[in-house]
């Protein structure tokens, strides 16, 4: 099976969780629990993992699988792998308890550090993204599939349209967004806020907060195929997978843009 075909049938088993989610969230009890880390997990988490990880485990190409739903693997052992799969069940459970639709499911497969491939599914709109290196970014919906291209801009222009999270507007994003010219803010729940930079509709998301591995994989590989660009905000290098602590650094994505020059992303927000 080549990659592409690899893809769709990702695109196939996410679409199933998606429909996993939204039979829990046609249902008054959400199944509400809160983590160690007061982070909130919901039954439709639960159902979409599941899913996910039997239809991971029945393709003819196998490979570890590390999802934010399952036990924790040892470095010692996921430093070793050449490939593994990263999963999201339900990226956004925050934007799901509220019913705002802003919610995805996450798959990307990480080849040495770099993710190669992404899967996203939009449950509310049926829309799925998906992207491998090399090959394009796309998204399928009504039975349509348009490839994405992100909107090619200058970091001097005016107007430019930033991605920020509902919750995350700390003072270093309100400085970053300072040294823009008359930007429009954009808000957006989950991996949707790659995937507008994807489709052209916004020009630049910066993330000056916590996220895990597994929120940014496959988001990411869209926005690569589709011409943007990931950068970890104090190095200026491509944001990395798979390092001992699952937490990623600051980072700034970006469409396409001609004059964002190596470590760019750190000096514009420092």
């Amino acid at each position: 099976m080549n990659r592409t075909e690899l893809a769709k049938e990702v695109v196939q088993i996410a679409r199933r969780a998606g429909a996993a989610i939204m039979a829990i969230y046609a249902k008054e009890n959400l199944g509400i629990e809160f983590k160690s880390d007061e982070s909130p997990l919901t039954l439709a988490d639960q159902a979409s993992n599941e899913v996910i990880c039997e239809g991971l485990a029945k393709l003819p190409e196998q490979y570890p699988i590390v999802s934010e739903e399952n036990k924790a693997i040892p470095y010692q052992e996921r430093r070793t792998f050449t490939y593994h799969w990263l999963v999201d069940p339900l990226d956004g459970t925050k934007e799901f308890i509220k019913r705002n639709g802003e919610f995805t499911v996450n798959i990307a497969l990480i080849h040495q550090g770099e993710p190669v491939m992404g899967v996203v599914v939009v449950p509310c709109f049926q829309e799925a993204y998906w992207a491998v290196k090399g090959g394009g970014a796309y998204l399928e919906v009504n039975g349509e599939t348009k490839r994405l291209q992100a909107a090619s801009f200058q970091l001097s222009d005016a107007g430019l349209n930033l991605v920020c999270s509902r919750s995350h507007l700390n003072e270093e994003t309100q400085a970053f967004l300072d040294q823009f010219e008359s930007p429009n803010l954009v808000s957006q729940g989950s991996s949707l806020k790659f995937l507008i930079l994807a489709k052209g509709e916004a020009h630049v998301y910066p993330r000056l907060a916590p996220t895990m591995e597994w929120d940014t994989a496959a988001a990411q590989a869209i926005l690569l195929e589709a011409g943007g660009t990931v950068i970890n905000q104090e190095t200026g290098q491509p944001l990395q997978y798979n390092k001992e602590n699952l937490l990623n650094p600051y980072f700034v994505a970006y469409g396409r843009t001609s004059n964002l020059s190596r470590g760019e992303g750190a000096k514009r927000s420092s």
